[in-house]
């Protein structure tokens, strides 16, 4: 639990506006954690987080007075760009980010609920397919889906992926889940704020995701075709 445990997220202020800067520096210590799932299907989105995260803070670094909640991100672009907002800046970096990090935390509710397969409890096959379909699968073009899809299926063990989660530390799995839900605390209001903010300010896109190439993706071509759509394109 060392990788969630070491930067948690700060508690939301009575406004519920979100700080930039603590924002940005806290959620650059999560794309490890898509390493710890042990497939690399999931490295298109662990580096979707990475580059939207270095995208808004590229906008943030140039003045942070001006953009010094999330909030103001937002409202500044829209104003800046008319027409073109939401599809463009650290806007669109964000709205992909927040999937992203819904992604980990729908996972890791789950397990923290004991979802599983009765058959099958020390998989987490369960757990990341109801992630997968609650925080990405709608924006996915049917292909896409598919090969997320297969890879649930080389999903590592529950206790596998708490190993890797808590850096190889011997904690018990009560333990490990006990660290987890503090990590949720802050972490799930967070997100639950940032997709408020889009849903009230009419900043939400419901694209999906297609191929660039032919039918039959190969993981590489599938990998630059995510990336392209969903970071370099902005």
């Amino acid at each position: 639990m060392a990788l969630l445990a070491e930067h948690l997220l700060k508690p939301l202020p009575a406004d519920k506006q979100i700080e930039t800067g603590p924002f940005l520096e806290a959620v650059s210590h999560l794309p490890p954690f898509f390493d710890c799932l042990g497939s690399p299907v999931f490295t298109p989105i662990k580096a979707d987080i990475s580059g939207n995260i270095t995208k808004i803070k590229a906008v943030y670094d140039t003045n942070p007075a001006k953009f010094r909640t999330l909030q103001n991100i937002l409202e500044v672009e829209k104003e800046m760009y008319g027409a073109e907002w939401p599809k463009v800046g650290a806007t669109l970096a964000l709205m992909w980010l927040k999937r992203g990090l819904r992604f980990i935390q729908v996972f890791l509710q789950s397990i923290c609920d004991g979802e599983r397969d009765e058959n099958h409890p020390n998989l987490i096959r369960v757990n990341a397919t109801k992630a997968y379909e609650m925080a990405l699968k709608k924006y996915h073009g049917w292909i896409v889906q598919k090969i997320f899809q297969a890879a649930l299926y080389a999903a590592p063990y529950k206790s596998d992926f708490l190993k890797a989660l808590s850096k190889g530390q011997n904690v018990t799995e009560e333990e490990c889940l006990e660290k987890i839900r503090l990590f949720l605390v802050n972490y799930t209001a967070t997100i639950d704020v940032i997709y408020e903010m889009y849903t009230q300010m009419n900043a939400e896109l419901n694209y999906k995701l297609k191929p660039t190439s032919k039918p039959l993706m190969t993981k590489r071509r599938f990998f630059q075709s995510y990336r392209a759509q969903t970071i370099d394109h902005r």
